[in-house]
């Protein structure tokens, strides 16, 4: 299977992490595999990572429902960021089927994919053929 550099997951459900992080170890998808568990977390990262000039991830699976900033607050703070050189592919990952949720994604062109949890190996190989 193709391989990407890094995924970033950012979800604050430990167990969903766990299944997520060994599917992605399994089938070998990215050399590096960060974790944030909530969508502050993240923005620092992003921000260092932009200031400093490395590179950013090549894929964030980004869940909706999270304490302290939810995926939605996440997107709109990630759009500051826009200025980077390589712009990873979004896919949301949640359990929330609620209709607002599915709605709300339309107004974020950044989400190339909604993806329902859990991960399962064809979903990382229709994210790779559509979008690596």
């Amino acid at each position: 299977m193709q391989s990407i550099d890094e995924v970033l997951l950012i979800d604050d459900d430990q167990i969903s992490n766990f299944l997520t992080t060994s599917l992605l170890k399994r089938i070998g998808l990215a050399r590096n595999i960060s974790i944030c568990l909530d969508g502050r977390e993240p923005m620092d990262l992003l921000q260092n990572r932009k200031a400093t000039k490395a590179p950013f991830p090549d894929l964030i699976l980004l869940d909706i429902n999270m304490p302290d900033m939810n995926g939605f607050e996440f997107l709109k703070s990630f759009r500051e960021l826009r200025e980077c050189p390589h712009q990873p592919v979004i896919a949301i990952l949640t359990t929330s089927q609620n209709y607002q949720d599915i709605e709300a994604v339309k107004d974020f062109p950044e989400i190339e994919v909604f993806l329902n949890k859990p991960l399962y190996e064809e979903d990382v190989q229709f994210l790779l053929s559509e979008y690596f």
